[in-house]
């Protein structure tokens, strides 16, 4: 449904009804909405699974048009897709927004050049301000085997502000061309473009960022297909589509910023004679519209892809302002919100920090709501008109055949910090009321040699600058600006995946089995462990004050440990917990698994270490930002299955608890290599049965 706009005569009629209003019913009218300090709640959590990746290639260092003035500019080079041509040659391209479009040799891939945009526009072509300006994006035309046809898009400023006029309306105070670019190589086969090319439509923005993004085919559409050849573009709203001369722009359906538009670049009833405007465009001949509009209502429209072999859904990963880093479903005639929206959130101009909760008669707009999305979650001395640091990297669904734990699974990440990600396609689902969001998933990293890594690690820079691309059978590569590598993604691995063997200690219930704190808290009766009263803090660090240490068996290295535990204290009360201890030295050096009812303090529900010192929190799932950790880990008073396994050559560690696949928290650290297995709680009270250890044991 279309955003309804306001004319003149309404909005006088509405002030003078607003005037109208006795005192009385004006002092009934609804409180302002109170801002939202934390839009969405539930981070991330482990999926419990990693990418083993395999370095492919380094692309060569590369310069900005113009010395850059914003260090993230400084780059080894600026590579920012992979892609396979459609020509069964099996060699992937590259582009660099500094101006090189790359192809990699089938066998070696050893890259080279293939064509130079950024020579071919000099001295107009501009890569030297604003993250996306530059060489951004091209496609290559399914016939391209036999037609030799692709399309780019590139960024110009200087003398061609004067000469050139954009085709579709500008943005006032244009400051920058967005060019889209037709070439057609001579010889489709050969290893640099040699041929011709033609300018198919040139947008005026006035912001140096959020110009042209994605431009791509529909894969799934075959010959004789309405959608078969026709051009998707990802317009983005110029930087300052909600505030001044350009604020709305991403809802005026008169201009092209801030929309997805889709043209026929075979057509001629364009607006400049140089490409068509397709017939079942959704709004084709209404007065005032540019027919060339799919979509709408879009800040960032940064990657797009519809799923192959599945469902065939085009989904958008869209960038977004104050909060919101989220991914949509488009159809036609879709309209995203922006800017009177952020996610499922209400934009304010008037607020610079903050998001609002939609009105209540918001679905009458149709606004079309994320199907999964995350936040920022920013420092509390994080000041608002500055970059928090986030954004996503949209991906696609996997439906390749090498990598079975992927399937059905949209990969994504985050440009800034390299965190990997994953929502399950069967999951997302449209809500009108911006509610039911599928679950992120947080994905691991490891080298071929199963070291555990972050994209970080793997950039060399706290700033990866992130992309995710994929060659023609569907499997994915990770892409780096921060030091021009991509890695091919070769298999994936399961987080704390090790070898817990081979001694194995079980039927350990009795008293002889076990070493209190305070033997006179512990009883061992009916095959169960029980401390039957609370613990006391101890002198020393901070750390849980009552706990029993098993004797059987062998200190372990790397271990897993099966257990059913209950916490005995009432529900009725706060702060409820127990502990299980792993790689314990001694009283001031071990491990422990911390499951508890309360997940906003910093103490509960996580995993810990005690090295000497007052215990610290090693987990990945603690928010700081928002004083959060994990999902409650047992909520009531009944037995729960737990399962903790603790890798000692990599340090990995990860919880399980009643049976899931994915771990509820996990952990990384070397510290302690070794040790022996426990139980207790800090100042509850609670039991375990069914305990059985796996491991190898220490040297």
């Amino acid at each position: 449904m279309r955003k309804l706009r306001w004319c003149p005569l309404a909005i006088t009629a509405l002030l003078a009804s607003l005037v109208a209003v006795p005192p009385a019913a004006s002092a009934q009218q609804a409180a302002p909405a109170a801002p939202i300090l934390d839009p969405i709640p539930e981070d991330p959590a482990p999926a419990g699974l990693g990418l083993v990746l395999e370095k492919v290639a380094q692309l060569p260092e590369s310069e900005t048009s113009a010395p850059p003035t914003d260090d993230r500019l400084k780059r080894r080079n600026r590579i920012n897709h992979l892609g396979e041509l459609p020509d069964r040659s099996g060699r992937l391209y590259v582009p660099d927004l500094n101006g090189k479009l790359y192809f990699l040799d089938k066998k070696t891939r050893t890259p080279s050049t293939y064509l130079d945009v950024g020579a071919t526009f000099a001295p107009d072509f501009y890569s030297a301000a604003g993250l996306g300006q530059g060489f951004g994006f091209v496609a290559f035309h399914p016939d391209f085997a036999k037609n030799g046809t692709f399309y780019t898009t590139h960024v110009e400023r200087g003398d061609a502000l004067e000469t050139e006029e954009p085709d579709l309306p500008e943005q006032p105070n244009t400051g920058y061309h967005g060019v889209l670019t037709e070439w057609t190589a001579d010889d489709p086969s050969a290893g640099t473009f040699h041929g011709t090319h033609r300018e198919v439509l040139r947008f005026g923005f006035s912001g140096r960022i959020h110009n042209l993004q994605q431009i791509d085919f529909n894969p799934n559409a075959g010959r004789g297909d309405a959608d078969y050849g026709m051009l998707y573009i990802a317009v983005g709203d110029g930087g300052n589509g909600n505030v001044g001369a350009n604020g709305g722009d991403p809802q005026n359906l008169a201009v092209p910023q801030g929309k997805i538009l889709r043209i026929d670049p075979s057509g001629t009833n364009g607006v400049n004679g140089e490409y068509g405007v397709p017939a079942d465009n959704p709004f084709v001949g209404e007065d005032g519209v540019l027919g060339e509009i799919y979509a709408y209502g879009m800040r960032d429209p940064h990657r797009f892809s519809w799923d192959t072999r599945g469902s065939k859904r085009l989904f958008l990963a869209h960038i977004g302002e104050h909060e919101i880093e989220s991914i949509h479903e488009i159809e036609p005639g879709d309209n995203l919100g922006w800017s009177e929206r952020e996610g499922a959130f209400t934009f304010r101009e008037d607020d610079r920090c903050h998001l609002y909760p939609l009105p209540e008669d918001d679905e009458k707009y149709g606004y079309n709501y994320p199907l999964a999305a995350y936040d920022h979650d920013p420092p509390a001395d994080w000041n608002c008109r500055s970059d928090v640091g986030k954004a996503i990297s949209g991906g696609y669904v996997y439906r390749g055949a090498k990598l079975p734990a992927l399937r059905g699974k949209y990969l994504f990440g985050d440009i800034v910090n390299g965190r990997l990600f994953y929502t399950e396609e069967s999951q997302m689902r449209r809500d009108p009321a911006g509610r039911d969001r599928a679950q992120i998933y947080e994905l691991s990293a490891y080298t071929t040699s199963g070291e555990p890594v972050t994209m970080q690690d793997m950039a060399g820079d706290e700033r990866v600058d992130l992309r995710i691309g994929s060659d023609a059978k569907g499997e994915p590569y990770l892409l780096s600006k921060a030091n021009g590598t991509i890695w091919k993604v070769v298999d994936t691995r399961e987080f704390a995946e090790c070898r817990t063997g081979p001694a194995r200690v079980g039927h350990a219930t009795g008293a002889r089995d076990w070493s209190p704190v305070t033997p006179d808290k512990w009883r061992f009766e009916h095959g169960q462990v029980v401390l039957a009263e609370a613990g006391e803090a101890r002198p020393g660090p901070r750390r849980p004050f009552e706990y029993a240490v098993l004797k059987k068996g062998p200190a372990f290295a790397s271990a897993q440990i099966d257990a059913e535990v209950r916490l005995d204290t009432p529900v009725s009360e706060s702060n409820r917990d127990v502990i299980v201890v792993f790689g314990y030295r001694d009283d001031t050096h071990f491990y422990y698994a911390h499951l508890s009812s309360d997940n906003t303090i910093y103490p509960h529900n996580g995993i810990f270490l005690v090295n000497g010192a007052d215990r610290v929190r090693i987990d990945r799932q603690w928010n700081a930002n928002r004083s959060k950790g994990a999902p409650p880990a047992v909520t009531d008073a009944g037995w729960h299955d737990v399962r903790v396994r603790h890798c000692a050559g990599t340090g990995e560690i990860a919880v399980h608890v009643d049976g899931a696949d994915r771990p509820v928290f996990t952990a990384l650290d070397t510290t302690l290599g070794s040790g022996r297995v426990g139980f207790g709680s800090f100042d509850n009270i609670g039991r375990l049965r069914d305990l059985t250890v796996r491991g190898t044991p220490a040297r």
